[in-house]
């Protein structure tokens, strides 16, 4: 009796060996792809709301220099660089963190100053996350002079 080597049923086993490690493969990648996914997607909206808050201290800034008889007091300042930032900052939650706004009066060569400096901790998809729960809060901030018109 002699034997002879069947071929498609060795292409079979081949085929099925290859698509059982093709999945074993997509498994070990995949974590590693949604991790750099979610990273450059929070990185991206740090970059934004970061550019929104400088935006937003610049306007309380400007709003507050501007010669007009009252000046602004500082809690208008405020104001204006909250309703600045609540509808652009984006933010994945039920309660958003709220900007911290802090102002400083001052001067530059004789000339008077105002500083707006805003702060905001960061949530974001999950790198903002991680970093609260490191007890290391993501926190953006952004400053603004200008010299009183």
């Amino acid at each position: 009796m002699t034997w002879f080597p069947d071929p498609a049923g060795q292409a079979r086993k081949t085929q099925a060996l290859q698509r059982g490690a093709a999945a074993v493969e997509f498994a070990l990648i995949l974590p590693i792809l949604l991790a750099l996914l979610v990273g450059g997607i929070d990185v991206s909206l740090a970059l934004y709301d970061k550019s929104v808050i400088t935006n937003a201290s610049r306007e309380g800034a400007r709003a507050g220099i501007v010669a007009r008889k009252p000046l602004l007091t500082d809690e208008q300042i405020r104001q204006v660089v909250r309703q600045y930032a609540q509808g652009a900052l984006v933010s994945f939650g039920a309660n958003p963190p709220q900007p911290s706004v802090i102002i400083q009066k001052g001067s530059l060569g004789g000339d008077p100053t105002l500083q707006v400096t805003v702060s905001y901790t960061f949530e974001g998809l999950g790198l903002g996350s991680l970093f609260q729960s490191l007890g290391r809060p993501w926190v953006l901030q952004a400053s603004t002079v200008m010299v009183y018109e």
